[in-house]
């Protein structure tokens, strides 16, 4: 981390927020040009200061989210994670249509406990249909397993990296403190308003498309009627 520190002061480092705030520019622009693109970008959280941000965040922009516990094989065991996530789903439906009204009333207690158990570790990642292009990670010392999962499918990696974490572990290093909440949600809303960004523009590209269908159609109709 020594290029990305600033001076050091009592034995505490200080991070180079000019740095910081080139790496963030950097890594913004690749996940609004990914978001664009209409790619998934998974957002990884579990520490207590960031749980609450990581959340808020993801769901904003409709991006999953893994901020409870990182289940070991999340990605690279992600078919077998898909069938606790459709195994949840069927319990949501079963509740939802009164099929579990057939069932006793410990065994419906059973089935509800065991999809709370769930909805909190797989909840946010219940509308991934596939393994995500990229990961943001808060911490990557804190979230090592799924920063090494995330490196075995090369998937492009993003982190928050403080001055006790090795930033070339990570594929776009943002310098920064990665235990203050302040910090955490400061980076995260900048990347998250990026994503926004890139959405907007694909959902305004995809609507010139179907403008440009329109007119065509208007055109050949008028033609027919000549």
């Amino acid at each position: 981390m020594l290029p990305y520190i600033f001076a050091e002061k009592k034995g505490i480092h200080i991070i180079d927020l000019n740095k910081t705030t080139d790496s963030l520019q950097e890594a913004a622009s690749a996940l609004k040009q990914m978001a664009r693109a209409g790619k998934k970008i998974m957002f990884v959280g579990t520490k207590k200061q960031a749980k609450e941000i990581v959340t808020e965040c993801a769901r904003r922009v409709n991006m999953p989210y893994a901020t409870e516990r990182w289940l070991g094989g999340m990605l690279t065991n992600f078919n077998t994670v898909r069938k606790s996530v459709k195994k949840m789903q069927g319990i949501d439906k079963m509740l939802g249509d009164g099929s579990a009204e057939t069932l006793t009333k410990k065994e419906r207690l059973t089935l509800t406990r065991d999809r709370d158990k769930m909805e909190k570790v797989l909840g946010g990642i219940s509308q991934l249909g596939r393994i995500p292009a990229a990961l943001f990670i808060i911490d990557i010392g804190h979230e090592h397993i799924a920063l090494a999962e995330a490196k075995r499918l090369g998937i492009t990696t993003f982190g928050m990296v403080d001055t006790n974490c090795d930033p070339n572990k990570v594929d776009f290093p943002i310098p920064s403190n990665d235990d203050a909440t302040k910090s955490i949600a400061i980076i995260t809303q900048y990347i998250t308003a990026a994503i926004a960004e890139g959405l907007a523009e694909r959902q305004a590209a995809k609507d010139d498309e179907v403008e440009e269908v329109t007119d065509d159609e208007k055109e050949k109709i008028g033609r027919a009627h000549v």
